[in-house]
């Protein structure tokens, strides 16, 4: 994926030569193609965040019994095309406020709704596969924003005008152990 401030292209090199997509969802995951992802969303167009309406039957009084109903049959798996889905229904649904700490927060929500936990999808060799850190970049003002699978705590690296001069690579270390802020 590769992105700015006003648009999202998505770049695969595939057996028969390099695919480019615009990408309108501005989300991306692994296989299948970026292709099917777009097509498959088709499937999930009755999707809403809001109160479903009775469309099974009108002689049944069918009612809704809690919130959250009109995104029923959504996947739930953890497979990259049920992410993916997941993902574009979140963004498109969710409401931010217009700073940058209410935007970064929706947007480690937005990728909270399809993290992969440990234990839950195992490789065919009995391994782990989870989602081990989640990052967003402000193109912008140049603040790298990440979190890891053992540190949930969101930290921030600002790219200042000092070190985008410097002559050499500026390294920091990945805060990956939990920072947890004891109140009392």
């Amino acid at each position: 994926m590769i992105s700015d401030d006003t648009e999202c292209i998505i770049v695969e090199q595939m057996e028969e030569g390099l695919k480019i997509y615009d990408n309108p969802v501005g989300i991306l995951t692994n296989n299948p193609p970026f292709g099917y992802h777009l097509a498959n969303l088709n499937n999930y167009m009755n999707l809403t965040p809001c109160c479903p309406e009775n469309r099974f039957s009108s002689s049944l009084d069918l009612q809704q019994y809690g919130m959250g109903m009109g995104a029923i049959g959504m996947p739930g798996d953890t497979s990259p095309t049920s992410r993916f889905v997941r993902a574009s229904f979140t963004k498109f649904n969710s409401v931010c406020g217009d700073d940058e700490e209410s935007s970064v927060t929706q947007f480690f929500h937005i990728l909270d709704s399809v993290s992969v936990v440990k234990g839950t999808s195992l490789t065919k060799d009995g391994l782990d596969d989870l989602t081990t850190y989640s990052c967003c970049i402000n193109t912008t003002r140049g603040i790298y924003y990440y979190k890891t699978y053992n540190n949930s705590q969101i930290t921030a690296i600002r790219m200042t005008g000092r070190e985008k001069c410097r002559k050499t690579l500026c390294i920091h270390e990945l805060i990956d152990t939990q920072q947890i802020r004891y109140v009392n």
